[in-house]
């Protein structure tokens, strides 16, 4: 429900307000902080740019006027949608990291304000937001697709499953080696410490898939991913499923075999696939699995034999499914923030 802010005494306005302003500032997504408080994500921006204009006091609901903004909500908002949203490239820039100076560019270009390099790093944090390290991808990958993904193609599969009551689960394949390690240990300055493993390696073949409900479904395999493991997958996501399943997958040439298309035709529309844009893995939230179970479980134990590491995989994975929480929390990644329930 949307609170009208209007209605509010100064003092508890004034409260809302800076606490509307440090939740952004602390990093949290302004649409998310706009639905918790029950205002409109304008009035947000408008309490920012309040902010940058003369500080936390400007933000006193009880004071009026002021000095004019450079910036006002709207500007605010767009230049927060743009750096968070957009890549440099879609806007002709030769660099595909944004910059404070490309942003003191844009802003220039596109709104007409002139800022300080200084002034545009003080209104990135403001904005919440912060120079860091970045997630690289695929070059080939295609901008336009991700984003009609993102924008159209996915919202539409929400649309469509809330209608024939399906559960999405998104899918995913991995393999992990017995001599994976991950982490720290403590050992003399100067000199590497060293894991003592069995000279055998040995691995393991899995395929899991996760619902934004917070369900996981999972299948250790010996053998390699093919059509048929697939198909064996996806008859056990069929068990039980109180409606139709739909699934995401990308363009593995397992799940766009002849007899993977025909399976799901025999099943009526009980079953449906949907493909992610070509490489584009950071949008499956599914490969948050596969890191959990290495970095956590396997990456700090040493393995013997194939059978001791099936059982830390299968011990793993269902002391995952009793943690749906921490399932949901794969889906509020950058990347995956869009595909939340």
């Amino acid at each position: 429900m949307k609170t009208d802010a209007r209605s509010l005494d100064h003092k508890t306005l004034t409260e809302m307000r800076k606490r509307a302003v440090s939740r952004v500032q602390a990093g949290e997504n302004p649409t998310d902080v706009a639905r918790i408080l029950g205002i409109n994500i304008r009035t947000l921006f408008r309490w920012l740019a309040l902010y940058r204009g003369g500080g936390w006091q400007n933000l006193d609901a009880s004071k009026r006027g002021g000095r004019p903004k450079k910036l006002d909500s709207k500007a605010m908002k767009w230049i927060y949608d743009t750096v968070t949203l957009k890549n440099p490239l879609q806007l002709k820039f030769p660099f595909a990291l944004w910059t404070s100076k490309m942003v003191q560019e844009l802003i220039k270009k596109r709104l007409g304000v002139k800022l300080s390099r200084s002034s545009v790093w003080r209104l990135l944090g403001q904005l919440g937001l912060s120079a860091q390290k970045p997630l690289w991808r695929a070059y080939q990958q295609d901008p336009e697709k991700v984003q009609k993904w993102v924008e159209e193609e996915y919202p539409e599969i929400r649309r469509e499953a809330t209608k024939v009551g399906a559960e999405i689960y998104f899918q995913d394949e991995a393999g992990v080696r017995s001599d994976f390690h991950n982490g720290t240990t403590w050992g003399k300055r100067g000199k590497t410490p060293i894991v003592s493993s069995t000279g055998a390696r040995f691995s393991a073949n899995m395929i899991s898939a996760v619902s934004p409900r917070g369900k996981l479904r999972f299948m250790v395999t010996k053998r390699n991913v093919t059509a048929t493991v697939f198909i064996e997958f996806l008859k056990r996501l069929l068990i039980n499923a109180p409606g139709p399943v739909f699934v995401i997958v990308d363009g593995h040439p397992a799940h766009k075999a002849k007899i993977v298309k025909r399976f799901v035709e025999e099943q009526e529309g009980q079953l449906k696939l949907f493909f992610l844009p070509p490489y584009s893995p950071e949008l499956n939230p599914d490969e948050y699995v596969w890191n959990h179970l290495k970095n956590n479980c396997l990456g700090k134990k040493v393995l013997t034999s194939k059978e001791q590491l099936r059982e830390y995989i299968q011990s793993h994975l269902r002391s995952l499914q009793k943690m749906p929480r921490l399932i949901q929390s794969f889906f509020l990644a950058p990347t995956t923030r869009y595909a939340a329930f």
